[in-house]
């Protein structure tokens, strides 16, 4: 195991909280229904006449709590179901009564499979946890939250994830920093799944090794483009489809913001245009040519164009992936962004981020049909 990998393991110990479980005040009141139901199934059964017998009612105590509770408290209502039954025939009849040693043995049969079944639950549950801590723990290493600062900037970000099983997906991010600036990166993989994260990761990988390298725009996405290619020849197949269905491609915008310089540079790769917030406006940076996506270069050839737009103290700046903008509302209506950042232009960056996050969540009706990815740069004055 890679030592990041190892590392993350140990930061990220076992998280049983990823598993939605009832709290212990809840738990307690759950405990409260069969042990109420068995008490109250007792009592009416030594009540009414000799010829109603309710005691199989009692089955259901030990069954529902196996849908909630361990095997433990599963095993522990059994018990006392089982006594119950008990008490009822000693009250009724007596124990060797046949009818009621049918219903005792048979009480307990179940019992011990709903025991039985707690235990497996459980077992599933902490191997789910056991899963969920994993994917913590690998996208502390994929995708690490970005700096708070970098040179004068202070950067927020935010990852929502379509899937609410998972933690991240094809979307990506990631910031390096230069000895005259700041680089940066968002991007959105095609597809979804492990495929989509298995590209994001590529181009991850490639930016962290050659965006601190002083070269120009053009040359590091050439270096992205060369990460995707490579991997792509590694694990190429000879049964591919002709017409390049499986091909793999990732959509990104690729930034260079000098530390003394009041402009933004970059290279559009197919992505939805940067944000900028200046004066309480919001002003799309489209750029007059853009660059095929990472890994279709040799499908659609073209020449990387590096672009230079306005930025200075106090700007905005927020890049964004294609999950905001396609977030549908109940009547399919896509999320209206532009609009919405014009109310909210003049915010601070974190707290633009809250409220767009919350505002999208809302929009959608708390499920994203896509992963989204939400990042806000600002330009502060440098410090003397």
């Amino acid at each position: 195991m890679p030592w990041r990998l190892r590392y993350a393991f140990y930061v990220h110990p076992l998280r049983r909280d990823l598993v939605p479980r009832p709290s212990r005040r809840g738990g307690r009141l759950l405990l409260a229904v069969p042990f109420a139901l068995i008490a109250a199934v007792t009592v009416v059964d030594v009540l009414v006449p000799p010829d109603v017998h309710l005691g199989p009612f009692l089955i259901a105590a030990p069954a529902v709590t196996a849908s909630f509770a361990g095997p433990r408290a599963t095993a522990l209502v059994g018990t006392v179901a089982v006594a119950a039954q008990t008490v009822v025939a000693v009250a009724r009849t007596s124990v060797t009564d046949l009818n009621h040693t049918y219903q005792i043995v048979a009480l307990v049969l179940i019992s011990i499979i709903a025991t039985f079944f707690a235990h497996l639950r459980e077992r599933d549950e902490n191997r789910v946890a056991r899963l969920r801590s994993i994917a913590h723990a690998a996208q502390s290493v994929v995708l690490p939250p970005l700096p708070e600062r970098a040179g004068p900037l202070r950067i927020a970000s935010v990852y929502l994830a379509a899937d609410e099983e998972a933690q991240m997906g094809g979307d990506l991010y990631a910031a390096a920093r230069t000895v005259s600036g700041t680089r940066l990166l968002i991007g959105d993989a095609r597809g979804k799944g492990l495929d989509a994260i298995s590209e994001a990761s590529l181009v991850l990988g490639a930016f962290r090794v050659t965006a601190r390298r002083e070269q120009g725009l053009p040359e590091l996405v050439g270096q992205l483009e060369a990460g995707i290619g490579s991997a792509e020849r590694t694990h190429e197949v000879t049964t591919a489809p002709p017409d390049g269905a499986d091909e793999a491609f990732v959509t990104a915008l690729v930034l260079d913001i000098p530390d003394h310089e009041p402009v933004v540079r970059l290279v559009n790769c197919g992505h939805p245009p940067p944000l900028l917030l200046s004066q309480g406006r919001v002003i799309p940076l489209d750029t007059t040519r853009t660059s095929p996506p990472l890994g279709l270069s040799d499908v659609l050839a073209a020449d990387v164009t590096v672009e230079t737009f306005p930025f200075d103290v106090e700007d905005v700046l927020l890049l964004h992936t294609d999950g905001v903008t396609e977030a549908r509302d109940h009547s399919r209506a896509f999320y209206p962004l532009t609009e919405r950042l014009a109310a909210w232009a003049r915010d601070d960056p974190a707290i633009l981020l809250d409220r767009l996050r919350a505002d999208l969540r809302t929009y959608a009706g708390g499920h994203l049909g896509d992963d989204a990815a939400l990042v806000t740069v600002q330009k502060i004055a440098p410090d003397p």
